[in-house]
């Protein structure tokens, strides 16, 4: 509280104390080093250089924030949920820290208005603003450190805007779930990837598709293969509770293991045929002779 109230006192001094003020909004305290922040929105399509040539942009800060926003938040859902298991844990987890819900926190607190970008690369929301919250944070753990870090996470994000009881009910790991019904159901799921391109912008997609038992169940697209695959095992997810698909599975299962094991019994005719001939091939001559 007391070096909030000595650096608003400095505010009054600065020429740019207009961006001090933005960041104030979001952060709730003043920046000490404001080109973390101001670097943290700089997404790398800009031109910017450093004083000594280099690009600047926001992906060294993502890749620290990427870090420090796993170990915070793991911090607080261990805290919140005393006595669960490591698996409820890690699943709560990545129910925050994944893409869809860094977009939406970065909407919400006002980083999309902020980032610059150039406007030939003009990034999906979800590939670009994601990244600029990570970034963010990690601007924020080395202005601040670690606990200014934690309470503003746990005060101005997750208690503003993430419902912890809700999002531990949610399902949201449609891939886990897929797996472990395939194993229960002693089913066999592949995931495929069909096809890689470029979007508009130049950002990479994929498209992976879901084949349960050979036969396609589902195709979901993503900027990553993770997101991709989310979306695929989404939709099959859906596709396996129609009982005309489960009954079309049941019936590509049958046919296969039928085919196995004909093949498997053809296999053992011709060897069994094979180990005849070798045997007569290998008789003596006068053997032959005998037995004529």
């Amino acid at each position: 509280m007391l070096r909030n109230q000595i650096d608003k006192i400095r505010l009054l001094f600065r020429k740019d104390r207009e961006s001090y003020l933005c960041f104030y909004r979001i952060l709730g305290f003043y920046p000490r080093n404001i080109r973390l922040y101001e670097q943290a929105l700089l997404h790398k399509s800009t031109s910017v250089r450093s004083e000594k040539g280099r690009p600047l942009n926001n992906e060294r800060l993502e890749f620290l924030g990427d870090a420090i926003l796993d170990a915070i938040v793991g911090d607080i859902v261990y805290k919140r949920f005393e006595g669960k298991r490591e698996g409820f844990l890690t699943n709560i987890r990545s129910k925050i820290v994944q893409r869809e819900t860094l977009n939406k926190l970065a909407v919400e607190i006002g980083l999309d208005k902020l980032i610059k970008y150039s406007t030939r690369s003009s990034s999906h929301n979800s590939y670009m603003y994601g990244n600029a919250f990570e970034a963010f944070i990690g601007a924020i753990y080395l202005d601040q450190g670690y606990e200014r870090c934690k309470q503003f996470m746990e005060q101005r994000i997750i208690n503003r805007y993430i419902d912890l009881d809700k999002i531990s009910r949610k399902e949201v790991n449609f891939k886990s779930k897929l797996i472990e019904w395939s194993q229960k159901s002693k089913m066999e799921v592949s995931f495929e990837l069909i096809e890689q391109f470029l979007d508009k912008d130049s950002n990479p997609v994929f498209q992976t598709e879901v084949r349960i038992e050979g036969l396609p169940a589902g195709t979901g697209t993503g900027y990553s293969k993770k997101e991709s695959q989310q979306n695929a095992a989404q939709m099959a997810i859906k596709k396996v509770k129609d009982p005309v698909f489960i009954t079309t599975i049941n019936e590509s299962k049958t046919s296969q293991s039928a085919m196995t094991d004909e093949s498997e019994a053809e296999t053992d005719t011709d060897s069994e045929l094979e180990l005849e001939n070798t045997s007569k091939e290998s008789l003596p001559a006068d053997s032959e002779t005998a037995m004529a």
